[in-house]
């Protein structure tokens, strides 16, 4: 969709000083003349080509840039905001709807051409990415050392030092739950309750799912698929070998013990709803399922497919201690035909003040080290989720986050191949027995 500028007042975060100048200057509310220059780029005064130009950025999910994702209504519209600030800048914003249809597309066109200036990147395709990390604008500068946690810039840093993506958010996770479903199960329905209830190890948050099946004869949590990726991402050395970067997965006992412990409680706890499909994304909304594992972009997947449903909330508790699931990069191709104001704009977006404006309006849990001190991230609450205090929740849960696994440049693959196993078992295409065997033929074909 294209968007056209249209008149809104811009309510300023904590510390977003670089539109001071801009907003003094427009503060009767008229925008600057077309053509002229204006003092509002990723640098405080630094001058504006005042040539018009068009860019195009493709995300997925929710990454809270625009009121366009999903019908939201998010406090800033960061894609129009940009636009105001630099009135020479036209930006077309497309968002898939969710990681692997953004993937396959990056990888079709990475190489003939035909991407947008600026591709988001998603944390489980990254180390694929990075074998074609030539074809990706190198954004390193003095502007930006710095502003991420370590392992997000070093997550985009190829092997000759180029920086090749600009962070946007990690996934530090936390369990979201229907407080009316629990209280028709006769369980406790208060997060801190909650919290309480569901802390511990898998084992814990299964037999939980079971007294819930038992009193309500109703699906515990959304899919086989949204826990077992909770389940992997707790694993240091999960499909390859570190060192290697060889395939190990078949000959990894804990992968095939998780596996064989998520499908045996997928049999009575899952909705049986593949994740992202139309039956998941109405069972947000019609009760299907009470439970979900949430990072903090999944709670504006959650508000944008059921806007109507008052009950939904959060706990400060994760199975297993903690986990990530999430965290993204904004990258240019170096083939885009306007590289440094693509460059200017994955800056902008990027920024402490921009992130915490995107936790603001979907969760996304910001990976930029200024913003963790922001008052609108660390006081932030989620109306949706009945004033839930998101900022102390996600807070509290990336200091509980254990080592992601190592992710190669098969993990995709791989993961892929598993999560269509749990597929064939949750459609009862298969028994978790010979879906593992076909998981495993195609695990071997890869590489």
């Amino acid at each position: 969709m294209s968007f056209t500028r249209r008149k809104k007042t811009l309510a300023l975060t904590a510390g977003a000083a670089i539109f001071a100048l801009t907003l003094a200057g427009c503060a009767s509310g008229d925008e600057p003349e077309e053509g002229t220059t204006t003092e509002n780029t990723a640098e405080a005064g630094e001058e504006t080509n005042s040539e018009p130009v068009s860019l195009t950025i493709a995300t997925f999910n929710t990454p809270g840039l625009s009121d366009s994702e999903t019908d939201a209504d998010y406090q800033y519209d960061l894609i129009e905001e940009y636009m105001e600030l630099n009135d020479h800048v036209t930006i077309t914003y497309n968002r898939a709807a969710e990681s692997g249809d953004a993937r396959e597309n990056f990888f079709t066109k990475l190489g003939p051409g035909g991407l947008a200036d600026i591709e988001l990147v998603e944390v489980d395709w990254m180390p694929e990415v990075m074998q074609y990390s030539d074809l990706l604008t190198d954004l390193s500068s003095p502007d930006v050392e710095g502003r991420w946690v370590d392992y997000v810039e070093a997550g985009a840093t190829d092997a000759d030092g180029r920086l090749i993506g600009y962070g946007t958010d990690t996934g530090p996770q936390g369990v979201c739950y229907r407080a009316d479903l629990f209280e028709e199960a006769g369980l406790p329905s208060d997060p801190e309750e909650v919290a309480d209830l569901l802390d511990g190890d898998w084992d814990n948050f299964f037999a939980v799912g079971d007294d819930y099946v038992e009193a309500t004869g109703s699906a515990f949590y959304d899919s086989a698929a949204g826990v077992w990726q909770g389940m992997v991402n707790q694993l240091d050395v999960a499909y390859e070998d570190p060192d290697s970067g060889e395939v190990i997965v078949l000959d990894n006992p804990e992968v095939k013990a998780l596996y064989d412990q998520v499908t045996a409680a997928s049999e009575t706890q899952s909705s049986h709803f593949g994740q992202w499909g139309e039956d998941w994304t109405a069972g947000i909304s019609n009760g299907a399922f009470a439970t979900m594992l949430c990072p903090p972009w999944m709670l504006g997947v959650i508000e944008g497919n059921a806007p109507d449903t008052t009950d939904w909330n959060i706990a400060d508790v994760y199975p297993n201690g903690g986990g990530n699931w999430g965290g993204s990069w904004l990258t240019v191709p170096a083939s885009g035909e306007n590289i440094e104001e693509a460059t200017k704009l994955a800056a902008w977006l990027t920024a402490p003040e921009q992130q915490a404006k995107a936790f603001q309006n979907a969760g996304t849990y910001p990976s930029q080290v200024a913003a963790y001190e922001d008052p609108a991230v660390t006081g932030a609450t989620n109306a949706y989720f009945n004033d839930a205090p998101i900022g102390e929740i996600f807070a509290a849960r990336a200091q509980a986050v254990v080592p992601s696994p190592y992710k190669g440049e098969f993990y995709f693959q791989v993961n892929d191949a598993i999560n269509n196993a749990l597929t064939r078992v949750e459609e009862g295409t298969d028994d978790p027995a010979a879906s593992w065997e076909k998981a495993v033929a195609d695990i071997e074909a890869i590489g």
